[in-house]
C-alpha cells in the first residue's frame, strides 16, 4: 500500500513538472510570436540578463523585424549579434555584427560591433595544421580596424591577436617545409625552407628554417651518385656560411661544424688528422644525447 502511494505521489509530481514545461515553453512561443514589441523586448533582455542567450537571441531575431526604422533598431540588431556571441555561436554573430556596421556606422554601439565582429572571426580560426583562409580574413580586418581605430581601448587586445595569427601561418609554413625533409626529400625540403625566408624574412623560426635549409643540402648532396657530390657539397658549404654568419652562437652550430669538416673532406680540402674529426663527431653526438635527455626529463 505504502509503495502504491509513493509511486503515486511520484507520478503526480512528473505530470506537474510536465505540465509546468509545456506552460513555460507555450509562454515562450507565445512571446516569441507576439507583436508585442515592448513585452518581448523586456523578455528579451530578461533572458539576455540571465545568461539564457539562446532564446534570446531568437527574440531579438524576431524583433528585428518588427522595430525596422525604429529608434530602438539597432539596440535590437546590436545585442541579437551579442545573444550569440555570449552563446559561442561566433559564425552567427560575426554576420549580425557585420550587417549592424553596415547598417548603423554611427551608432553608439558600432566600436564595439566592430571589435566583436574581429573576435568572432579571430575564435573562428582553424588550428595551424588546417587551412589557414579564415586566419588571412581575420588579419586583414584586423589590421584595418587598426589603422581607422588608432584609439581605440581594444588596441592591445587586437596587436595581440595579430601576432598570434602571424606567429600561427609562420608555424604553418614552417611545419609544411619541414614535412619534406621528414619523407626523405631533401631537395624539395631544402626549395620549401627557403621560399618560407623570401616570402617572409622574420619567420620566426627562422634560426631552425636555416638550420634545415643547411641540413637538407648535406643530405642531398651525401646521398647523390658520385658525379654530382661536389656541386651539391658546394651548395651546402654556401649554406653553412650562410648560417654561421647570421647565427654563430646558435645550438645547431656544433653539428654543422661536422658536417662542414666532412664536407671539406668529401671534397679533398680537409687539413685536419681523421682522429681530429672522429673526436669532433663523438664529441657531438655526446652532447646531442645529452641535450635529447634534457628534453625528455623536462617532458
Amino acid at each position: 500500500m505504502d509503495k502504491l502511494k509513493v509511486f503515486s505521489n511520484f507520478t503526480v509530481i512528473l505530470v506537474v513538472m510536465a505540465a509546468a514545461i509545456v506552460s513555460c515553453k507555450s509562454e515562450y512561443d507565445a512571446l516569441l510570436n507576439s507583436s508585442d514589441v515592448d513585452s518581448k523586448y523586456a523578455a528579451a533582455f530578461d533572458y539576455f540578463n540571465h545568461g539564457k542567450f539562446n532564446k534570446a537571441a531568437r527574440l531579438f531575431e524576431s524583433l528585428s523585424v518588427q522595430t525596422n526604422g525604429m529608434p530602438k533598431d539597432d539596440t535590437v540588431q546590436f545585442y541579437w549579434g551579442m545573444s550569440n556571441y555570449r552563446y559561442k555561436d561566433y559564425y552567427t554573430a560575426e554576420t549580425n555584427f557585420s550587417k549592424f556596421l553596415t547598417n548603423f556606422p554611427r551608432s553608439p554601439f558600432a566600436d564595439e560591433a566592430a571589435f566583436l565582429r574581429i573576435d568572432c572571426l579571430y575564435r573562428s580560426t582553424m588550428r595551424s595544421e588546417l587551412d589557414q583562409k579564415p586566419t588571412y580574413t581575420a588579419l586583414a580586418i584586423l589590421s584595418q580596424y587598426i589603422i581607422e581605430n588608432p584609439n581605440s581601448t581594444h588596441m592591445s587586445t587586437c596587436r595581440r591577436m595579430v601576432k598570434e595569427l602571424n606567429d600561427r601561418l609562420d608555424k604553418k609554413s614552417y611545419d609544411n617545409a619541414k614535412l619534406y625533409y621528414k619523407q626523405e626529400d631533401y631537395r624539395a625540403s631544402r626549395v620549401a625552407f627557403r621560399n618560407i625566408l623570401k616570402e617572409d624574412s622574420d619567420n620566426i623560426y627562422r634560426e631552425d628554417i636555416l638550420y634545415y635549409i643547411a641540413m637538407s643540402s648535406y643530405k642531398f648532396a651525401h646521398l647523390s651518385v658520385e658525379s654530382k657530390q661536389k656541386e651539391r657539397y658546394l651548395t651546402f658549404v654556401d649554406d653553412y656560411y650562410n648560417f654561421i654568419g647570421e647565427l654563430p652562437e646558435s645550438p645547431y652550430r656544433k653539428e654543422l661544424d661536422v658536417l662542414y669538416k666532412r664536407t671539406l673532406k668529401a671534397l679533398g680540402r680537409y687539413t685536419g688528422s681523421e682522429e681530429e674529426l672522429e673526436a669532433k663527431e663523438k664529441d657531438f653526438e655526446r652532447e646531442r644525447k645529452k641535450l635529447l635527455k634534457q628534453s625528455e626529463d623536462a617532458e
